[in-house]
């Protein structure tokens, strides 16, 4: 289940007890059943709809009171402005410092994944050729049953693969379209050039110009 901060929160067991609202007279009773959960909150008891429900209760947030029927009069429950601004205050800078405190530990988290992570340079990996025309890069360091059921596999079934881009033939508009909509009259949004460094520069236009020579993209001049 989830708390009204949108986190998880897990049951630690249920509690039933004599709720009691009104003043005076005006008092109603009902047996409640609780759920207990270990939550950090600025409320000792939040009350649920069946509870509410079943004393036939009206709450307004804008004048703070609950009203409900009492042996055919209204019984009421005020709140108090003073102690709501507080426990809001309170609300919200435990929901800030949580925050801060899961910010820390991603960032831990991303930090250690950068360090474990593995990179399989080019000089780890060996070129083999399926068929004439046909080659695929595989790792060095694999043991030998898996390269050669990997190989038999590709060997197999080398029709099924597209071995250059002119052999993507895309997906028929009949089957999947995509389509971007835009608002009529929307002005286009000029952003600032990018640049990924010499060495992905030249991997992104050895790329560019495979996928123009396929067809599958096309230059578009727009106005500067």
């Amino acid at each position: 289940m989830f708390g009204f901060a949108g986190h998880a929160v897990y049951p630690e067991g249920e509690i039933a007890l004599p709720l009691t609202l009104g003043i005076g007279d005006l008092r109603k009773t009902v047996m409640t059943t609780f759920t207990v959960v270990h939550a950090p909150s600025s409320y000792n008891v939040i009350l649920g709809r069946p509870t509410m429900n079943e004393m036939k209760a009206v709450a307004s947030t804008y004048h703070q009171k609950i009203k409900f029927p009492v042996r055919g009069q209204v019984g009421e429950v005020k709140g108090d402005q003073p102690s709501s601004r507080r426990c809001y205050g309170e609300t919200v800078r435990v929901d800030q410092k949580k925050a801060r405190r899961e910010g820390k530990e991603k960032e831990h988290q991303e930090e250690t994944h950068e360090r474990e992570v593995h990179f399989v340079v080019e000089e780890e990996q060996e070129v083999v050729e399926i068929e004439p025309g046909k080659n695929v890069q595989v790792a060095r360091d694999i043991c030998t049953t898996t390269r050669v059921n990997l190989l038999q596999c590709l060997k197999t079934n080398v029709d099924v693969f597209a071995w250059s881009q002119k052999e993507l033939f895309g997906i028929s508009p009949r089957v999947a379209e995509h389509k971007l909509n835009i608002l009529p009259g929307s002005r286009p949004v000029k952003q600032k050039k990018r640049h990924f460094g010499p060495e992905k520069d030249k991997v992104i236009e050895k790329q560019v110009e495979e996928l123009l020579k396929a067809g599958h993209i096309r230059e578009v001049h727009f106005p500067s």
